[in-house]
C-alpha cells in the first residue's frame, strides 16, 4: 500500500517512512509548504493543515504535527510549540519551563488523514517533564529538553528507545490499524 504524506521536514519524513515501511506501507512524500494556522489548538491546526494539503494534492493524504503541552501553563504552547521553540531554543526553553514549580508536560502527536470523503485523526502522547537544561544530541528539536515519565534522561539521550516510546509511533500505530481496516 502507498500513501501520500504532506511534509517538508526531512527527519519527520524519514522516521515516519521507516515506521510505515516496517508495516507494509510506503509513503509518497509531497513536500508542499503549508501555512499553518497559528493556534494552541492542535486539533484545529491539524484539521486546517489537512484540508490545505488535500486541496493542493487532490488525493488521499495525511499530515502530522507534534507539540508540547505544559501543565502549569494550561497546555501552552500546544500547537504553537514550533513558534515558541524557534524564538527561545533549547537553553532558554529549559531555563523558563524546566525551572517552573511544575515542569510536567505532555508531548502529543496528531495525525490527520483525508481519504477524499472524510477526515480521520490519530493521537499519541507521552507524559513527562521539561528538563532544567538541554541534554543529548539526537532527535527532533525539543527532544533534548523532554524527559518522559519513568526515565531520568531526555528523549534525545534515549537513542533507539525513544522511537519505542514515541508519541509519533503511537499515532502511527493507530493510523496503521485504520488503514488495515479499509
Amino acid at each position: 500500500m502507498k500513501i501520500r504524506f504532506a511534509s517538508v521536514n526531512e527527519q519527520k519524513i524519514r522516521e515516519t517512512g521507516e515506521f510505515l515501511r516496517q508495516n507494509g506501507v510506503e509513503i509518497i512524500n509531497f513536500p508542499v509548504r503549508i501555512v499553518e494556522t497559528q493556534t494552541e489548538d492542535l486539533n484545529l491546526l491539524v484539521s486546517d493543515k489537512l484540508l490545505q494539503a488535500f486541496k493542493l494534492i487532490g488525493k488521499p493524504v495525511f499530515v502530522e504535527h507534534s507539540g508540547l503541552f505544559i501543565n502549569s501553563l494550561n497546555g501552552f504552547p500546544g500547537g504553537l510549540t514550533q513558534t515558541f521553540w524557534n524564538r527561545l531554543h533549547a537553553v532558554r526553553f529549559s531555563e523558563l519551563i524546566g525551572n517552573l514549580e511544575d515542569p510536567s508536560a505532555v508531548a502529543r502527536t496528531l495525525i490527520g488523514y483525508c481519504d477524499g470523503r472524510k477526515r480521520h485523526f490519530f493521537k499519541g502522547e507521552v507524559a513527562g517533564r521539561i528538563s532544567r537544561e538541554p541534554a543529548g544530541e539526537e532527535g527532533f528539536e525539543w527532544d533534548n529538553v523532554f524527559v518522559p515519565d519513568g526515565y531520568s534522561c531526555t528523549f534525545a539521550e534515549l537513542g533507539g528507545v525513544h522511537n519505542d516510546l514515541s508519541m509519533r509511533k503511537q499515532a502511527l500505530e493507530a493510523f496503521i490499524t485504520h488503514l488495515r481496516g479499509i
